[in-house]
């Protein structure tokens, strides 16, 4: 057997037919009337199914700032499995979906715009293409089955007519038969169970196939029946079904019809007229997307003759396509526009009318930072940059600078705009509490509407990684260089004062860079175990006897002397526990274990994190002089300092996430720091 023939074979194993069969299935008005009466669901209308679709993917609770908020997870773990994650928005999407639900009981946002506005590159687009694909996958499954219908053609030979926009067959039922129809489809449900609704008539085409065959049948709706075919519809963009997408031209271009469709010349001459519904195209974004949703793209920069047909379609869910009567429509209408946009349509006083239809919802930039980094992490990983090692805290600077360019300057005199940053990402402050985070934010109404993009980051992130093709690391000095090169030629810049105030947080973050590593580079030099446990457990002697009044054994001469306040202080020193504070920290530290002994467990230096960083700073500080990190920088090192610099480098490696040349780059760095002598305590 050829290779090709294997593969094709292994490939027919896995079709699934009972799938494909189930999702075109076809039968008569009799048998879709079974369906209803079992499945009522399938005359939802697009809103209800837009939001069932949502919530069919799950919700989690989640506490923001002591408020609980409703995570979706379409929008996370849906989205994930199509690289479409929405990260640090959870807030805003939650008030998008209670718009979904409330336009879903018919509570008025049905007959509305929605209206996505905010800053470029804040994922307005990323939301309208996840709901388009959402609604897609879920009219495949069984809870989302959507029906249409089509006509027998007048000739046997002929090819069935689908109905153009899509419609329920329900609109089949004459007007004076669909009370009983419906009492009939929802006989003994009980309250709050979901009912078999009918909206709207037929569209004109459909209305024109009808007459004509009631006429044929002599008015017998039954027998008309006959002429007419259910099949289950599959929504999708790229078939122009359910799913629609319209993208303004330029004013001189636009054109009303690409809407709401256009007369079809070639058919006038077989009809006769250009009124008759068979000679017209109903093919406009808004008939095609009849069932399900349509995507405007840029709406404010829709010529006003759009907007009209656009205020009808949301208000009246009617169009008016040329030469017709008024035709019902049943879709999600979402539109997106940036700040720009969106403060020319606040100014035109003409535009009063779609103001008012219009529910307007932010979507500003990531305000929190570990938020910010899972964007970058969703394109800059190790399955989508090969043969490239990113350096720890790459990407984690690169968000740093970008949050802080879209936060305000706080109000509190003691509160830097890092500090701010840190606070937004759940770092505990002295004297900030989560009362404090809410009063910041309450402070900021506007935050994350201005800034820098995500897009921008991203583009100088890939510039770094292939600007140094002899490099097999990319680190955080190479994409700090591209952010700030890139600056003079931002089109988003409008002045000098904002460029020098986004070079000033590069500055700023530069600095935060600094701190981290030298820490890292602390931590990985004094991760001598045994060291660390030797010297917790004579500090914890020495402070056990200050504390109950008490000598200590010396374990090398066994005479019995006072506490080691020397040793006690040069430990409490490096996590800065001022002199009038010593005896609070010291009774706080035997408390703690004493709570582990009640409990049965054993006091692990590890397990108290402020204990555990004043060890390894003394630790350091005890050791750097033997391991001579400054002699890096000049290049001399002997055997055995180069020895133990190896050892330190493979924790930095094993521990931190380094390879051999950014573990190397990074000591370096950190012996420049001390060679200069200016190293930050």
């Amino acid at each position: 057997m050829s290779i090709g023939k294997a593969i094709l074979a292994s490939l027919r194993q896995q079709l699934n037919l009972t799938d494909y069969r189930k999702t075109h299935w076809e039968g008569g008005f009799e048998e879709y009337l079974d369906i209803v009466r079992e499945h009522p669901e399938v005359t939802r209308t697009a809103y209800q199914r837009l939001y069932d679709m949502i919530l069919s993917h799950g919700t989690e609770e989640v506490y923001e700032n002591k408020e609980k908020v409703t995570r979706f997870k379409f929008f996370t773990e849906f989205a994930a499995r199509h690289a479409d994650a929405i990260f640090g928005l959870d807030r805003q999407l939650m008030q998008l979906v209670n718009t979904f639900k409330s336009a879903a009981k018919g509570y008025g946002t049905e007959r509305r715009v929605l209206l996505l506005h905010g800053p470029v590159g804040s994922s307005k687009s990323t939301i309208a293409r996840l709901l388009k694909r959402g609604l897609e996958d879920y009219a495949r499954t069984d809870e989302g089955m959507v029906f249409s219908y089509s006509w027998r053609p007048a000739d046997d030979n002929g090819v069935w007519q689908k109905c153009p926009m899509h419609e329920d067959p329900l609109h089949l039922a004459p007007h004076d038969l669909r009370p009983a129809l419906l009492a009939r489809l929802n006989e003994g449900r009980k309250p709050g169970e979901p009912e078999a609704t009918m909206r709207g008539d037929l569209c004109p085409f459909c209305r024109q196939m009808f007459n004509e065959r009631m006429a044929r049948c002599d008015g017998d709706w039954n027998r008309m029946l006959a002429d007419v075919k259910v099949y289950r519809l599959i929504l999708s963009e790229q078939d122009r079904i359910g799913i629609g997408t319209f993208q303004p031209k330029d004013e001189k271009n636009q054109d009303s019809t690409e809407l709401t469709g256009d007369i079809n010349y070639r058919k006038i001459a077989e009809y006769g007229t250009d009124s008759d519904p068979r000679a017209f195209n109903f093919d406009g974004e808004l008939n095609i997307a009849n069932r399900g949703m349509v995507e405007f793209i840029e709406v404010l920069k829709l010529d006003v003759a759009f907007l009209y047909d656009l205020l009808g379609a949301s208000q009246e869910h009617k169009i008016k396509p040329k030469k017709f009567a008024q035709t019902d429509i049943d879709e999600v209408i979402l539109g997106h526009t940036n700040e720009p946009e969106y403060r020319k349509l606040q100014n035109n006083e003409f535009m009063e009318a779609l103001r008012d239809r219009t529910v307007k919802i932010d979507v500003p930039y990531v305000t929190r930072l570990k938020d910010e980094i899972k964007i970058y992490e969703k394109d800059f990983n190790t399955d989508r940059v090969k043969g490239k090692h990113i350096a720890p805290h790459t990407i984690e600077i690169a968000a740093m600078w970008a949050v802080l360019t879209r936060l305000v300057q706080p109000k509190h005199a003691n509160l830097t705009l890092l500090q701010k940053l840190k606070l937004y990402n759940g770092k505990t402050l002295p004297g900030f509490t989560e009362d404090n985070v809410v009063e910041l934010k309450r402070e900021a109404m506007n935050e994350g509407m201005t800034g820098i993009s995500p897009r921008y980051i991203q583009d100088k992130i890939s510039n770094a990684i292939v600007a140094h093709p002899d490099e097999d690391s990319v680190n955080p000095f190479m994409v700090l260089h591209e952010l700030e090169a890139g600056l003079r030629h931002h089109s988003l810049i409008t002045s000098q004062e904002q460029m020098q105030h986004y070079k000033e947080l590069l500055a700023v973050v530069k600095e935060e860079y600094e701190d981290i590593v030298k820490n890292e580079v602390q931590r990985a030099i004094a991760a001598d175990e045994d060291a660390l446990a030797r010297l917790c457990s004579n500090y914890i002697d020495n402070v056990k006897a200050y504390t109950q009044r008490e000598k200590v054994r010396n374990r090398y001469t066994g005479n019995y002397e006072e506490p080691d306040e020397r040793l006690m202080r040069s430990v409490e020193e490096k996590i800065d526990i001022p002199e009038g504070r010593k005896d609070d920290f010291r009774r706080e530290i035997m408390n703690y274990i004493g709570a582990l002994a009640i409990d049965g467990k054993k006091f692990d230096y590890k397990t108290n994190e402020r204990l555990q960083k004043a060890l390894e700073l003394k630790l350091f500080e005890d050791q750097k002089d033997t391991i001579k990190l400054t002699s890096l920088v000049s290049n001399v090192v002997d055997k055995a300092t180069q020895e133990k610099i190896d050892v330190v480098k493979s924790r930095l490696i094993r521990n931190y996430g380094y390879n051999e040349s950014s573990a190397t780059d990074v000591l370096t760095f950190v012996a420049s720091i001390f060679a200069r002598g200016h190293a930050k305590k």
